[in-house]
Parts: C-alpha cells; sequence; structure tokens
C-alpha cells in the first residue's frame, strides 16, 4: 500500500494531499474531523481538532482504494496521528 496524507500548513485540519494506491482519497470516507473541546474555544477557533474514524469501512471502499481492514486501520491511525490538531486559532 501507497499512502500519502499531506495536511495544509495553515489548515491542519484539512488535507493538502491525501492519496492511497496512486488514487486521490476522500477524507469524509474514512472518518469526519470533530471539535472535541468546542466549549473551551472562542468565536471561529477550535478547542480540541481531531480526526475519528469509521467503526467500519464504508461499503465498496476497500475495493475502491485496493487495501484491506487491516490497511483501512492502518490509514486511520495515520490520519488521527496526521489530524490531531488539538487548539487552533487558524480560522480566527
Amino acid at each position: 500500500m501507497k499512502i500519502k496524507i499531506k495536511p495544509y500548513r495553515a489548515l491542519p485540519c484539512a488535507l493538502e494531499t491525501f492519496t492511497i494506491n496512486g488514487i486521490h482519497a476522500d477524507l469524509n470516507e474514512f472518518g469526519s474531523m470533530n471539535d472535541e473541546g468546542s466549549e473551551y474555544a472562542g468565536n471561529y477557533a477550535c478547542g480540541d481538532m481531531r480526526f475519528t474514524k469509521y467503526d467500519e469501512p464504508l461499503e465498496g471502499l476497500l475495493k475502491k482504494y485496493n487495501i484491506t481492514r487491516e490497511e483501512y486501520d492502518e490509514i486511520c491511525e495515520e490520519l488521527d496521528r496526521k489530524l490531531c490538531v488539538g487548539s487552533c486559532g487558524w480560522c480566527i
């Protein structure tokens, strides 16, 4: 499996590059970005922004990217590492 994940420098909760086996990938097929600390954030900021994976791959996803279930989990772990932003005020 070949995977490339690169967040934007000035928007660390979004991906500039996300490919799997040479195919442009969509973050929303693997999970979502959630602010788990919004009560601590100011206006237009995030308190604890992080990636949350789906428990199960969407139907047809493994075939689309030619990956196994284990590789799906590896991709989600890497997304979690790269998109664990925490507190952020870039959107202010």
